[in-house]
């Protein structure tokens, strides 16, 4: 990884949801204040997710084909062992609300006490503070049209 402005290299474990335009927000601002960001998606047998692992996968490297500095990989168990493996300096979290926030702090605080990795909190822009996976899952189950709500329409990558 290229470490030559800051040095720094950062970890957003979000879902990185295709649905979440905020989570692309959070990407991008993170990769004006440090070097590198890698997208870890986690991977739960047990969990069912809207995508598979492999789609979500799929989406983010095609979000960010022309960008070097961002890499995506796949773990499973905590986040903050998954960091520390990968030695990345700090977590980065997204906050949509205040309640975001405060609940977000707090485990930033375990966190740390735990595993003595920072947590870098940011909010996303107002345009996405509202929006969650759910709100636009059911904007869709609605017959909605969602593709002014996402970073890469669906369909460019469903039509691959």
């Amino acid at each position: 990884m290229n470490k030559s402005r800051t040095g720094k290299t950062v970890l957003f474990a979000g879902t990185f949801d295709p649905f979440t335009k905020g989570h692309k927000s959070i990407v991008d601002r993170s990769l004006l204040l440090f070097d590198n960001v890698v997208i870890a998606v986690g991977v739960n047998p047990d969990k069912r997710t809207m995508y598979p692992v492999e789609y979500r996968i799929e989406y983010i490297k095609k979000v960010y084909e022309s960008e070097p500095r961002v890499r995506v990989e796949c773990y499973t168990g905590l986040t903050t062992d998954f960091a520390k493996e990968l030695g990345v300096d700090a977590l980065v979290r997204g906050v949509r609300t205040n309640k975001d926030f405060e609940y977000e702090r707090e485990m930033a605080d375990i966190n740390h006490q735990l595993s003595g990795i920072e947590t870098v909190l940011l909010f996303t822009e107002p345009l996405y503070s509202a929006l969650s996976s759910s709100i636009v899952r059911e904007l869709i189950h609605h017959g909605k049209n969602v593709d002014n709500y996402l970073p890469l329409p669906i369909s460019s990558i469903k039509n691959k």
